[in-house]
């Protein structure tokens, strides 16, 4: 198979991209765009040139394959290919559907003319991965739409379909069908009508008020991006559009995407977009799987976690039978669901014809016989063993045969659970985030018996709802909350050492993160932490320690549900309330422990917050619970808040460097009573030593 098919049409030459699943502009393609090029040019029967991908995608820019390869910017590189198609002395149509997107889409702009089916998408992505347009995207697309759109649609690296670019330069004409034998018909047209051939390097970009939209741009972008470097590159270089020649422009904006390049918020951005692709696949699961039919989905529990899963299902047309123990709980259900619809309708996210639609596919119950025929069960009843047993008994009874059974749970062991059933190898765990129809992130559980086929229809199933779906193997509280734990825990010794918790929470939150580790332990509830502790030590055999969080549960303050937690919150005031009596039960605790209060740097809160993590991320890794570093990033970014910018905290680590992060666990470890979890976990100490990352 070439990378590039050539094809004949009387006196037009058709050069159709051959690079599946999205003509990625790898290598081979790029030099066979140029060597079918140079072959029609060179024909004298040939008279002009089309294009395309063919009728389902024009180009979605960059091989991912050839990311941080030498063959990414081999000659010719894409600057190379697109000059070649600008200059060609033959017309060039770009015939272009499906995506045209990053390079894909500088690659059709440096044709002559462009016909587009008005479907077609059309974006530049690229500050996405903290990079800017790298072949004359910036220059080109303000030529093509103007200098105000072309920077909205750079900046927001957002998609636009092509019929919304009806009437400027970037299309010359769009087509609900056919689009290559459209752009044929147009290549005809252009050379009888003898049409001059058009370089959008030869159009210059209207420069009236251009100075006090770009000085708006630069303020309403910088306070946006929120330190993130990208975005206001993207405005100098289309500033430059403007203000600069086409060639000069050309030339600053290359070496700002080298310098982008360079930049550890590309580099995090990048490594979160290659473990978003890594995430879906399993070493020993082979990619061609058949999977289950899931036609139908049964969800036990109509509070607001069983609400939200159903959303995610309506949401794609999918009937949810949906089962409470009363109909009053029923009820209040259904009402949250339609509440959550009709808001929707009125921010104009849905019509309420869609809101009507998705209502009609529930199927309220009070009754496991209703779930004989689904395809799916997810459970989201109370986190206690007994209760799922009773929950799994039943569904082994009424479910048929082939159904897989999910269970919601956060902590609790999968392999129990599906040892309640006669069917182990149709049990997993699918752990929703609050709001689950919010939330991106989807913890699949494997348990030990769990079918091939089970986990490739979850994984399936997480793509079309829209989760960055993680698997996880048993352990408890799996990836994401095993690791929390040890980040809570760094962060209350901080407190007893000496830290305020308003301090530790300023200091997370300057690194990064929306909220520091006290306010979200308030919103979350801290009741729930308070009650798996005492399950934990219940389970071990040993009297429960109350933790300062205990002490602060067992005066009935839970956090923001019960007006106070580790603040107090008062109605109508945004930010949280210290309190002295929070201060005296600190001082108190560390009294009885014996305890002097130190002073404690905000760089240590971070070390120790985020080092904890990592730490406990390595064991995982180590013990197989996580298929690949990078997949406990995706859970922390997508479930936990961590920081976008840092690309997730083993990413963080790498930027770190290992031995950095390792010398700074021994010095925690060293301490005096220093908690035995300090100790680096083997698989950090040997990356460390062999001088790699994770």
């Amino acid at each position: 198979m070439t990378a590039l098919d050539y094809a004949v049409h009387g006196p037009l030459a058709v050069l159709t991209l051959n690079n599946p699943p999205v003509n990625g502009l790898g290598h081979a393609l790029r030099s066979g765009i140029v060597a079918g090029l140079d072959r029609a040019l060179a024909d004298p029967t040939i008279t002009a040139i089309v294009l395309t991908g063919g009728e389902k995608i024009f180009s979605g820019g960059a091989d991912v394959k050839e990311f941080g390869t030498p063959k990414s910017s081999m000659s010719p590189n894409l600057p190379d290919v697109i000059r070649a198609l600008e200059n060609a002395s033959k017309p060039v149509v770009a015939a272009i559907a499906g995506h045209a997107l990053g390079g894909g889409l500088e690659l059709a702009l440096g044709c002559h003319f462009r016909v587009a089916k008005k479907d077609a998408t059309l974006g530049l992505p690229e500050v996405k991965l903290g990079l800017l347009p790298g072949a004359g995207g910036t220059q080109r697309l303000p030529r093509a739409i103007g200098l105000e759109a072309a920077l909205n649609m750079i900046v927001s690296g957002a998609p636009q379909k092509a019929a919304s670019f009806a009437g400027t330069a970037l299309v010359d004409e769009l087509v609900d069908t056919d689009v290559v034998a459209a752009a044929m018909a147009f290549a005809e047209r252009a050379v009888k009508d003898k049409l001059p051939l058009r370089r959008l390097r030869d159009v210059k970009v209207p420069s009236a008020g251009a100075d006090a939209f770009l000085q708006f741009a630069r303020n309403s972008v910088k306070a946006a991006a929120k330190g993130l470097p990208a975005p206001l590159q993207c405005v100098e270089c289309v500033a430059d559009s403007v203000t600069q020649p086409f060639d000069e422009g050309l030339k600053r904006e290359r070496a700002a995407f080298f310098a982008l390049m360079a930049t550890p918020e590309s580099r995090a951005a990048r490594h979160v977009f290659a473990a978003e692709r890594a995430a879906g696949k399993l070493p020993d699961i082979p990619a061609d799987t058949p999977l289950r039919a899931i036609k139908t989905v049964g969800v036990i529990g109509a509070g607001t976690m069983g609400g939200g899963i159903s959303m995610n299902f309506l949401n794609i047309g999918t009937p949810v039978v949906l089962l409470e123990t009363a109909q009053e709980a029923l009820d209040r259900g259904l009402a949250t669901i339609r509440r959550n619809y009709e808001n929707s309708a009125k921010r104009g996210k849905i019509t309420q014809e869609q809101v009507e639609q998705r209502m009609a596919l529930i199927t309220p119950t009070l009754d496991y016989a209703a779930f004989k025929n689904v395809d799916l069960v997810i459970e989201a009843v109370f986190e206690q063993m007994d209760v799922k047993e009773k929950v799994f008994t039943q569904l082994d009874a009424v479910c048929k045969p082939g159904a897989i059974l999910a269970s919601n749970t956060s902590y609790l062991d999968i392999n129990t659970i599906a040892s309640f059933t006669k069917r182990p190898h149709d049990v997993l765990g699918l752990h929703f985030f609050s709001p689950a129809n919010i939330m991106k992130l989807l913890e699949i559980v494997r348990g030990e018996k769990t079918a091939d086929d089970v986990m490739a229809t979850a994984l399936a199933l997480g793509k079309q709802i829209k989760k960055v779906a993680v698997v996880s193997g048993v352990c408890d509280g799996f990836i994401g909350n095993r690791m929390l734990a040890r980040y809570g825990a760094a962060a209350n010794a901080l407190v007893v050492a000496g830290a305020a918790p308003q301090q530790i929470d300023k200091a997370m939150e300057r690194f990064g993160y929306a909220m520091g580790p006290f306010r979200v332990g308030d919103l979350a509830g801290l009741d729930i932490g308070w009650a798996t502790r005492k399950r934990k030590a219940a389970e071990a055999g040993v009297p429960h320690e109350p933790t300062i969080a205990d002490k602060l549960c067992e005066l009935g303050r839970f956090g923001q549900k019960t007006g106070a937690g580790w603040y107090r919150y008062e109605a109508g005031v945004r930010e949280p309330q210290t309190e002295a009596l929070v201060d005296n039960l600190i001082a108190d605790y560390r009294s009885a422990k014996g305890v002097t209060p130190r002073k404690v740097s905000d760089e240590e809160v971070v070390e120790r917050c985020i080092y904890a993590l990592v730490n406990e991320g390595a064991r995982i890794l180590a013990e197989g619970i996580a298929v690949r570093a990078s997949d406990a990033d995706l859970v922390y970014l997508n479930g936990y808040g961590f920081p976008a910018r840092r690309g997730g905290p083993m990413c963080h680590a790498n930027e770190m460097g290992l031995a950095n992060v390792v010398r700074a666990l021994r010095r925690f470890a060293a301490e005096p009573g220093a908690d035995a979890s300090w100790q680096p976990a083997p698989l950090l100490v040997q990356l460390a030593e062999e001088g790699k990352t994770f």
